[in-house]
């Protein structure tokens, strides 16, 4: 008990707009449902957690975070509710007053835990139809300050050992919770192949109508986490889950659950590190500064990029510096930074030539050279913002990347369509920014992707301009069309 009052909860109690004798009943009547009928809430407990900072004992503040999900509407965690969680390694912090209030890094046990508890409550929004949303963004600088010196450094390792009884997975949750238990090199080689044929989906058609899937298949994975396998059993089984979170969060990212996202980077992050994979653990928070630069916060992302980079040791192949490097450039361009933008780029071509590697990690395969010209189109037309001379550019990469991708990347050819459709626009050529236009719009009903969305209505914005010619105005209309759900002028998410 801290004897001051715990923000955290009064602000999450606040929006919930419950009384404190309503939340007393539902936490009772919430940790019967999840196997405590002994536990008996009242009025003035409650009181006391938000006045005067008492922390509860478990299952209380699982029994909180699993109520104010569901009321919320998006993932609430313990350490959301101002609450230490109990069995954490090291010294504890006070969630309500520290600047990384996920008290990152965390310890393996602690990764386990989170990832389970984390992929539960998800699971339970998705199949009540609630909607994620509200929770604020990490800043690239706190994640960068407190992984920055535990991501240089490999994990210690333990003896083969099964774990009896472990607070820390002791159903973390009460929702969709996988039984610990052994399992071999058969099992593990299934749970990679899942997670092949999950990125091909997600890469041909987006990421809205696999994502519960492969939330449920991360929440399988972190219960198999909870029993100590044999070490190289235990490495790809938290590969495995570095995968799978990797895929969550650009899944959650792509239908604009940004909040949840970033959590699943961050959880991929760890869960590479503890395998042993430090390139892996950077490419996942490469994903994150995509997603910071996506969202208007540039900053943030080369914050994040730099923590990425550093992190991921030497033994990270020329392929994926290149790719790092692309993100970086992005970020510069964003900024209006151009020729730090071009010297990032040229860097990035150096790289990817120089790569004579064969033997790619998989989560490296969708990274080839088409790719290496989407995201140089993507910088150039980025860029252009600020250079219109950067259009001509930004045209040459779009069309590059459009000649070389391969058949399943339908989601990444649209957005070359974009590209292109918008640095014609703005290198003044509106009769080949319509043909290209049209071309992405026929293939937008077959994405399941918010962030194509964002990316039509930034090129929405440029036909504003030649909104006199008639060709246009139908253009315009069709896009006003295909958007649906919110209008058209909505500002970008980092700028609202």
């Amino acid at each position: 008990m801290t004897g001051q009052t715990n923000t955290r909860l009064a602000d999450l109690f606040g929006l919930a707009g419950w009384s404190k004798g309503e939340l007393a009943r539902l936490v009772n009547r919430q940790a019967a449902a999840m196997g405590h009928p002994q536990l008996a809430t009242d009025t003035s407990r409650v009181r006391r957690w938000i006045d005067r900072g008492e922390t509860p004992r478990d299952p209380v503040p699982r029994v909180l975070a699993a109520l104010f999900t569901e009321r919320l509407g998006r993932v609430v965690t313990i350490e959301d509710l101002g609450f230490v969680r109990h069995g954490r390694a090291g010294k504890k912090q006070d969630v309500r007053k520290t600047e990384n209030p996920d008290g990152l890094p965390w310890a393996p046990d602690r990764t386990a835990a989170v990832l389970t508890e984390f992929t539960g409550m998800d699971l339970m929004l998705n199949r009540r139809g609630l909607v994620g949303a509200g929770a604020a963004l990490a800043a690239g600088s706190v994640l960068s300050n407190a992984m920055h010196d535990w991501l240089q450094t490999d994990p210690a390792r333990k003896g083969a050992a099964p774990r009896a009884t472990d607070p820390l997975h002791a159903d973390p949750a009460g929702f969709d919770r996988y039984e610990a238990a052994p399992i071999g090199s058969e099992e593990i080689e299934a749970l990679e192949h899942s997670v092949e044929v999950f990125r091909a989906w997600d890469a041909s058609r987006g990421g809205g109508l696999q994502r519960k899937a492969v939330v449920g298949q991360l929440n399988e994975v972190g219960g198999m986490l909870a029993y100590r396998h044999a070490d190289h059993l235990q490495r790809r089984l938290w590969g495995v889950a570095a995968n799978l979170a990797v895929l969550a969060g650009w899944m959650s990212h792509d239908v604009g659950l940004e909040p949840t996202a970033q959590k699943y980077f961050v959880i991929a992050a760890h869960a590479a590190r503890e395998g042993g994979d430090r390139p892996r653990a950077g490419e996942a928070l490469s994903r994150a500064a995509r997603q910071m630069v996506h969202l208007g916060r540039p900053d943030d992302a080369l914050d994040l990029m730099k923590l990425a980079k550093e992190g991921s040791g030497e033994r990270v192949l020329p392929r994926t510096q290149a790719m790092f490097h692309t993100i970086e450039a992005w970020a510069q361009a964003s900024m209006g930074r151009g020729q730090a933008m071009r010297r990032t780029l040229g860097e990035a071509e150096e790289l990817f030539v120089s790569d004579r590697q064969d033997e790619k990690p998989s989560w490296m395969q969708n990274f080839d050279e088409a790719d290496m010209h989407g995201m140089q189109a993507l910088a150039y037309r980025t860029l252009a913002e600020h250079d219109p001379a950067a259009a001509v550019p930004a045209q040459r990469h779009a069309k590059m990347a459009l000649e070389l991708r391969r058949g399943g990347h339908d989601r990444s050819k649209l957005f070359d369509h974009i590209s292109m459709a918008s640095a014609c626009f703005i290198a003044d050529d509106p009769e080949q920014a319509d043909r290209y236009a049209r071309l992405a719009l026929m293939s937008m009903g077959d994405t399941s992707s918010h962030r194509t969305w964002d990316r039509l209505r930034e090129m929405y914005r440029l036909t504003g301009q030649y909104a006199g010619y008639s060709r246009i105005e139908n253009l315009r209309e069709e896009i006003e069309l295909a958007l649906p759900r919110s209008p058209v002028n909505r500002p970008r998410t980092g700028q609202a």
